[in-house]
C-alpha cells in the first residue's frame, strides 16, 4: 500500500493511471451459515487499509453498542436484520486495492434459505473463496456451495479453514479437513484447490502470517488473491466467437438507427460482416458508435451502439454474430437447474425464461435427476425443490440462441420466472449434449433464414385441445365392413368421452393408410385404421414400426377361416373383441378401457 498512497500525494494522475491498469479480481466468500465469511472480508479490507474513518467509526459505535471488542463483520452485514441475527442476508459488494490488484468482493450469506443469494454473488466471479469452520467440519451446506461455485464456471477455489485459534491451530484438524473436503473438490471441475488455515478474528495468515501456524508453508490469502490469474486459462474473452444480443433499436432521427447492446463474447471491428439471428439476415459494420466518440473495435464487456450498412430488421432479442461463428439455435436443450423458490419445480407448469435479452415461455419435459450434496450421485427425482441441483430438458416455446455455459457464461445462462408471481425461481446452466434439438432456423452461410418442417405445437399442447396423445389403433378383421364400423364406433365413442380420434380409411390400399395413419400418430394425434386381414396373417412390419400401437382383432364368427383358424399370429393382437356376441358399441368401450390404461386418453 505505501508506494500507491506515495503515488498519491505526489502525483494524482500517475496514481489514477496505475489504478486503471491494474488487473481486476471478482470473487466471491461462500461457505455455511456462520463460518466467518463476513469477518473474514472485514478483516482483509482493516488489515489493507482499505476502511474510511468514518465507517470504521460507525463500526466501533455498533461494536460498543454490543459490548465486545471490534466486529469486522459489520463492515459488510450493514442490514439491520444482519446486525441482529449475526448473519448474511443479502449480498454485499466491497471494494479495495492493493499494489498489485483491484478487487471486487462478493459477501454471500451462508443460511440455506438464502442459497439463492449465493448463486446471485458467484455468478461473476473469477475466484471463490469458501470457508469451513474448523470446529464444525465440513457441511453439507460447504459441499452444495462448492458444487455451485464448479457448476458456475469459477476455476479457482480458496478453501479457508477459519476459528483456528477455537482449536489451538491444531494442525491434524486442518489436515483431516483438507482430507475430507480435498475427496470431495477432485469430482469437480475446479482448475485449483489451495488450502489456509485461519483464524479471521485474530488475523492469522490472512494478510500477515501467523506465529501459531508455523508448521503451514503456504501464502496468505492475500497472497494467493493477488498472485492468482484473473483469466481462466480455458476461456479467452477475444478470442471466443463474437456474440452481440440486442438490448434496444436507437432512432433519434430518419438518419442513425443503431443497435444498442453489450458484446458477451468475442471482439467485432468496423467493416465485419454480421450475420442477424434469427432472421438470418446479412450485413456489414457501418460504425461502433460509444459516448462521444466512433471506435474501431469493441470487445467483451463493453456497451456500444453498432450501425449496420444495410436497413436490415433488427429488434431487442435478436443477436449480431460473426456468419460461420453462429451459436445454437435451439428450443430444446438439457441445462443443469438450480431450484431457488420454497414452492418446488411442477413439471406440468409453464414457466418464463430469461436468456440474454429476451423471455420466452419454457415448459420442462423431463427432470434427468437430482444431485445427492453429500455423495455427489445423481438421484432419480420427480421435481426438484428448494436448493436443489439438477438436470433438466427444456423447451421453449421460440427459438433461442445458445451456447454451452462453459463456453460462454452469458449466451449459456438463464433464470426461470414463475409467470403468474414474476419471482425467479431458478438459474441454469446450459449443457452442450444432444439434448438439443435444433429448430428449423438455420444460422449457416447454406440458407440462412429458412424454416425447416418441425412442428411448432407441442405434444402435451396437442393433449391439453384433443384429449389424447400420439397413437396408432389397428383394428383388423378378415371382413372389412366389420373392421370400418368398429374404427368408426370407437371414433364416436372417443368424440362423447371429449377426446379426437381420426379414421383413416384404406381406401388408396393398406400400405398407404397405415403410412398416413403413422405421420396422424407422430404428429401427437390418435389415428384408427380398418385393415381386412386374412385370420392368422401376421401385421405389416409398416404397422409394427410405429411408437404406440394397439391392435385389435375382430373375433369374426361368420368370417372365412384360411387353415381352419381364426387366431393371429403371436403377439401380433393387443385385444380381442367380438362384435358378434356384443354390440359395437361394447366393443368400442371395450378399447376405450384399453386406450386409458395405456394412459393414451383421458
Amino acid at each position: 500500500m505505501g508506494s500507491d498512497r506515495d503515488l498519491l500525494e505526489t502525483d494524482i494522475e500517475g496514481y489514477l493511471r496505475r489504478y486503471q491498469d491494474k488487473d481486476l479480481l471478482r470473487f466471491v466468500a461462500v461457505g455455511s451459515v456462520d463460518d466467518g465469511k463476513s469477518t473474514l472480508i472485514g478483516r482483509l479490507l482493516f488489515d489493507t487499509g482499505s476502511v474510511y474513518e468514518d465507517q470504521l467509526a460507525a463500526v466501533r459505535k455498533a461494536t460498543q453498542m454490543q459490548g465486545t471488542e471490534i466486529d469486522l463483520s459489520l463492515l459488510t452485514d450493514g442490514l439491520a436484520a444482519e446486525r441482529e441475527q449475526g448473519i448474511t442476508i443479502d449480498v454485499a459488494y466491497r471494494y479495495f486495492t492493493t499494489d498489485k490488484r483491484k478487487f471486487i468482493i462478493a459477501d454471500t450469506p451462508g443460511h440455506v434459505q438464502y442459497t439463492r443469494n449465493m448463486v446471485t454473488g458467484a455468478s461473476t466471479a473469477n475466484v471463490a473463496v469458501i470457508l469451513i469452520d474448523a470446529r464444525l467440519g465440513v457441511l453439507q451446506q460447504s459441499r452444495r456451495h462448492a458444487y455451485i461455485a464448479s457448476l458456475l464456471g469459477i476455476s479457482h477455489l480458496a478453501v479457508c479453514v477459519n476459528k483456528m485459534d477455537l482449536v489451538s491451530y491444531d494442525r491434524a484438524v486442518f489436515t483431516r479437513i483438507r482430507a475430507e473436503f480435498s475427496a470431495f473438490t477432485d469430482q469437480l471441475s475446479f482448475s485449483g484447490v489451495t488450502f489456509f488455515p485461519i483464524s479471521a478474528l485474530r488475523g492469522a495468515n490472512c494478510v500477515r502470517r501467523s506465529p501459531d501456524t508455523e508448521w503451514f508453508d503456504g501464502p496468505t490469502v492475500l497472497e494467493f488473491l493477488e498472485t492468482v490469474p484473473v483469466r481462466d486459462e480455458r476461456r479467452d474473452d477475444r478470442a471466443m466467437p463474437f456474440r452481440y444480443p440486442v438490448q434496444y433499436v436507437l432512432r433519434p432521427n430518419l438518419d442513425y438507427r443503431g443497435f444498442a447492446g453489450r458484446v458477451s463474447a468475442g471482439v467485432v471491428k468496423r467493416g465485419d460482416p454480421i450475420l442477424v439471428l434469427p432472421s438470418g439476415k446479412r450485413s456489414c459494420v457501418k460504425s461502433i458508435d460509444s459516448y462521444g466518440a466512433e471506435l474501431p473495435e469493441a470487445f467483451a464487456p463493453q456497451s456500444v451502439v453498432i450501425r449496420l450498412e444495410d436497413e436490415v430488421d433488427v429488434s431487442r432479442g435478436d443477436m449480431l454474430v460473426h456468419p460461420g461463428q453462429s451459436p445454437r439455435v435451439a428450443r430444446t436443450f438439457e441445462a443443469h437447474l438450480v431450484w431457488m423458490h420454497e414452492v418446488p419445480l411442477d413439471p406440468s407448469k409453464t414457466y418464463l425464461l430469461k436468456h440474454t435479452t429476451q423471455i420466452v415461455r419454457v415448459e420442462v419435459d423431463r427432470i434427468h435427476w437430482r444431485k445427492d450434496m453429500d455423495t455427489l450421485d445423481e438421484v432419480a427425482a420427480p421435481t426438484l425443490g428448494q436448493n436443489d441441483i439438477g438436470r433438466v430438458t427444456l423447451t421453449a416455446h421460440r427459438a433461442l440462441l445458445l451456447d454451452a455455459y462453459p463456453t460462454n457464461r452469458e449466451t449459456g445462462s438463464f433464470i426461470l420466472i414463475d409467470a403468474i408471481s414474476n419471482n425467479t425461481v431458478g438459474a441454469g446452466m446450459v449443457i452442450d449434449s444432444d439434448g438439443f434439438r435444433e429448430e428449423g432456423v438455420r444460422s449457416d452461410d447454406d440458407g440462412a433464414g429458412e424454416r425447416g418442417t418441425q412442428s411448432s405445437v407441442r405434444t402435451r399442447e396437442r393433449r391439453a385441445r384433443f384429449g389424447t396423445s400420439g397413437g396408432l389403433v389397428v383394428v383388423r378383421s378378415a371382413a372389412a365392413s366389420r373392421a370400418v364400423a368398429l374404427a368408426y364406433a370407437l371414433e364416436r365413442r372417443l368424440f362423447d368421452f371429449g377426446a379426437s380420434g381420426v379414421v383413416v380409411r384404406a381406401d388408396e390400399g393398406a400400405i398407404a393408410a397405415v403410412r398416413a395413419a403413422r405421420t396422424v400418430a407422430a404428429s401427437g394425434l390418435l389415428a384408427i385404421v380398418a385393415l381386412q386381414v386374412a385370420s392368422g396373417e401376421p401385421v405389416a412390419a409398416d404397422i409394427r414400426a410405429a411408437a404406440q400401437l394397439l391392435i385389435v382383432r375382430v373375433a369374426d364368427e361368420d368370417a372365412p377361416r384360411p387353415g381352419g383358424s381364426n387366431d393371429a399370429p403371436a403377439g401380433e393382437t393387443d385385444l380381442v373383441v367380438d362384435t358378434s356376441a356384443s354390440s359395437l358399441e361394447r366393443s368400442a368401450d371395450r378399447i376405450m378401457v384399453a386406450l386409458r390404461g395405456r394412459g393414451w386418453v383421458g
